[in-house]
């Protein structure tokens, strides 16, 4: 079966989930941030089939999240690394971590502890222009009225006014 494409899609969202791909895509990338670098060490850590992975790995080099790198001529092998956009989703994957540890029964047992005092980390967002913390009471994504009609659609169409968690377009409905 042939993965939808979201790449019509101008919606930021959409396009990250083009060029992450699916649920082991981001599998993968979690475990490269554990340091696994080779197609055996994922194959042992995710029990994927390997043309699965083959196919994952190549579209996640394709799209510029992982460099490939060999290790061995022959026969030839190859080392996958986080390319500077793939350690770009470090917060991401992170996110998604303390969002699985606090609401996904039985995740709780992995989480990112403070390197100094060996403690949980409580993750925030944050503005890094005024180091105020991202909250639903104080932030909202913006619609620019220049945006394609889809966007702006939802933006009319959500209740961005009434309710903080939706998106807020800047101009009235």
């Amino acid at each position: 079966m042939k993965k939808a494409s979201f790449q019509s899609m101008p919606c930021p969202v959409a396009r990250a989930l083009e060029h992450i791909g699916d649920g082991w895509s981001l599998l993968i990338l979690r475990d490269a941030f554990y340091g696994l670098r080779r197609f055996d060490e994922f194959l042992t850590s995710l029990g994927i089939a390997s043309n699965t992975l083959t196919r994952r790995l190549n579209t996640l080099v394709a799209n510029g999240l992982l460099e490939r790198r060999p290790y061995q001529d022959n026969p030839p092998r190859h080392e996958y690394h986080l390319t500077e956009a793939g350690r770009d989703l470090r917060q991401v994957i992170l996110t998604l971590m303390a969002w699985g540890a606090r609401h996904a029964e039985g995740s709780s047992k992995v989480f990112l502890a403070d390197e100094d005092t060996g403690r949980p980390v409580k993750l925030a967002l944050m503005d890094a222009n005024t180091g105020k913390p991202i909250t639903r009471e104080d932030h909202r994504v913006h619609v620019a009225a220049d945006a394609e009609p889809l966007s702006l659609w939802r933006a009319r169409t959500g209740r961005a006014y009434t309710a903080k968690d939706q998106l807020v377009s800047p101009f009235p409905h």
